[in-house]
């Protein structure tokens, strides 16, 4: 399956495109994961936001992190895949895109990730490495991972 990709940043985001975005953010982590947490956290405003459409469906997203906001590194974050488009490469299409973008944006620098634990093969498959103790966020398991900017 190919997805159509745009990249913004969140002052160039329409408001229907950003009403997307936090549906299907809501959708998974909220409702799906049963996991309530303050999505709107004040750092969207300042990320880059790259949006996977196919066919105008939002099929896959993540928010491009600045460095010194989550991490002192840059970071990708939010990650998320449509139910409707699970088990069609989305999620790896998805996060190929995102670490291209991001060391495209952030040249040079490493990339610093809060991957939930039960996710730590499909992320060392992008070449991330384990660099934390596992740690509850949400009440989920999570691990930080990092991925060199030389590969």
């Amino acid at each position: 399956m190919t997805l159509d990709w745009q990249c913004k940043h969140f002052n160039e985001l329409s408001a229907e495109e950003i009403y997307q975005v936090l549906r299907l953010r809501i959708e998974v982590f909220i409702v799906e994961q049963n996991c309530p947490f303050q999505d709107a956290d004040n750092k969207d405003q300042q990320c880059y936001h790259l949006c996977g459409y196919h066919k105008g469906d939002l099929a896959a997203y993540v928010r491009i992190v600045p460095p010194g906001l989550s991490y002192k590194e840059p970071s990708i974050g939010r990650v998320v895949t449509s139910p409707a488009y699970r088990g069609t490469g989305a999620g790896k299409a998805l996060m190929t895109k995102a670490i291209e973008v991001c060391s495209f944006i952030y040249h040079g620098m490493d990339i610093h990730i809060g991957a939930q634990l039960y996710l730590k093969k499909f992320y060392e498959s992008l070449g991330f490495k384990q660099c934390s103790d596992i740690y509850l966020e949400d009440g989920i398991e999570h691990i930080g991972m990092m991925r060199d900017a030389a590969q």
